[in-house]
């Protein structure tokens, strides 16, 4: 059993459990109840081993975001929950500086010099563990340097390999797409898209595709390509297979008990699709979210099956096509209710080892909604990630990234959602993604906003079609990111 107390300041509302779950030393979340006992949490495993805390957490002077406990044995003594906060993340800070090298960097100093400050106030809690509150106090003033601390440590480092990428040209291909929707106006495909955008990713919905079991509908897809013909946008597509509940045909559910006929079905759904688009669409995101949401509860293995299934369709159909692997909730929080399900990571090994004929994966970072998978990370977190994703072997291309200009649950990111707090994550997002040789490409998960699609209001253009920060903003990092001109020869 692990326990965590907790000593929030008189008024304030207890941590919100549903945001919390255990995490074990790879990463993995863990099964466990949680529950709250007066100003303690008390997490019930029966896994034995060290585990950490994750929970949706206020960061004093910066905002409200999911963070993590270091990993910690069980005990019937509660562990100070403050001060576990603030260790596991200078813990964090510690490995990432070095591993990139910049404990003596030049223009590290100003950095440097807040977190000595959190690791100073940090000694100070611990060393005052007698009296808990006073504790609890100083850890969070250290939590919040190291918070603030590292996120300058992620933009610093992402300056740094971003003028490296540029002086060696690796801008000089189209980088910067947008997924359109059902809900998007057709007027939206309009000529200043190209002033920002590389690409479109046109959505295929099996369910849209596909309403009744005989036949099939692609009329709305056709209009789609054409439009972004006539704005000279190339296209890329998918996913082509997706077993979450929006997206499945409804007709198939007679089928849910058949695996094989399922199959048959969607490899049908795949080569038909395929092969009426070969000589327009040569991008395609093979599935989507297999891992982490599928109707039908797949096991790992037909998980795997389906995965394989889908890549050596589309790859007979269009030999030369780029297939993209899609990683959908990429903590995993899933995992931890539902062990029908496969880790993030675990699945994208299990993809590499066994030879899938893919060619890059994708990765969705889709915050600010209060709901398991879409809550707040800072951007260390996603700096970590992205880097754990790599060591794979493959390239990244980021399909999805998106964060609301409204307020809302689900966390806050240095103020309340605005505006110009979204055009200042896309950009600090964009810059720290691109700054990876590695990553071929960012898609913005909306092109305007909405209030009922996916993360509300997520959009770089607003409803009426005018361009919001986030879109001037990331307008001007391409054109910072325009290959330098040569001289002449």
């Amino acid at each position: 059993m692990h326990k965590f107390a907790f000593y929030l300041p008189t008024g304030s509302s207890p941590p919100d459990l549903a945001s919390a779950y255990l995490v074990g030393s790879d990463g993995v979340p863990v099964r466990a109840e949680l529950s709250l006992s007066g100003s303690t949490i008390v997490c019930n495993s029966r896994n034995p081993d060290a585990l950490g805390l994750s929970l949706l957490w206020p960061v004093s002077e910066f905002g409200v975001v999911q963070l993590e406990t270091t990993r910690l044995p069980p005990r019937d003594e509660p562990y100070h929950l403050h001060i576990e906060l603030c260790r596991h993340r200078l813990m964090r800070i510690s490995l990432k500086r070095e591993e990139w090298g910049l404990f003596d960097y030049p223009g590290m100093e100003q950095i440097a010099e807040r977190l000595d400050q959190a690791r100073d106030l940090f000694i100070q809690a611990l060393q005052t563990a007698d009296d808990p509150r006073a504790a609890a106090r100083l850890a969070d003033q250290a939590l919040s340097h190291a918070v603030w601390a590292s996120e300058q440590m992620c933009l610093f480092h992402a300056a740094v390999f971003l003028s490296r990428r540029q002086q060696g040209g690796g801008f000089s291909h189209g980088y910067l797409g947008v997924a359109l929707g059902s809900g998007t106006p057709r007027v939206a495909l309009n000529g200043r898209l190209g002033e920002l955008f590389d690409f479109v990713r046109v959505p295929f919905v099996w369910r849209e595709i596909q309403p009744k079991e005989q036949g099939a509908e692609y009329d709305t897809i056709d209009n789609w390509l054409k439009l972004c013909a006539k704005s000279n946008l190339a296209v890329r597509g998918g996913p082509l297979l997706n077993f979450g509940v929006q997206f499945v045909p409804d007709w198939m559910y007679l089928w849910e008990n058949d695996y094989e006929a399922v199959v048959d079905f969607a490899r049908e759904h795949i080569r038909r699709t395929t092969q009426r688009y070969k000589t327009k669409i040569t991008h395609w995101v093979v599935a989507s979210g297999l891992h982490a949401d599928n109707v039908f509860v797949f096991n790992f293995e037909q998980i795997m099956d389906l995965t394989r299934m889908a890549a050596i369709t589309i790859r007979q159909n269009v030999p030369r096509c780029q297939l993209v692997l899609d990683l959908t909730q990429p903590w995993g929080e899933y995992y931890a209710r539902n062990q029908r399900t496969v880790p993030p990571l675990l699945y994208a090994e299990m993809a590499v080892q066994s030879a899938v004929p893919f060619d890059a994966f994708g990765l969705q970072f889709l915050l600010g909604l209060d709901s398991e998978g879409f809550r707040v990370r800072d951007l260390l977190q996603v700096s970590t990630l992205i880097d754990r994703l790599a060591n794979l072997g493959k390239p990244l291309h980021i399909t999805a990234v998106g964060v609301p200009s409204k307020s809302g649950a689900g966390g806050l990111w240095r103020a309340p959602w605005s505006d110009q707090v979204q055009a200042d994550w896309f950009t600090s997002f964009a810059e720290i993604a691109l700054s990876r040789p590695y990553v071929e490409s960012i898609c913005i998960s909306s092109l305007t906003d909405s209030a009922d699609r996916g993360i509300p209001y997520s959009g770089v253009l607003r409803e009426d079609l005018t361009p919001k920060s986030a879109f001037h903003r990331l307008a001007e990092l391409r054109r910072r990111l325009a290959p330098e001109s040569r001289p002449a020869t």
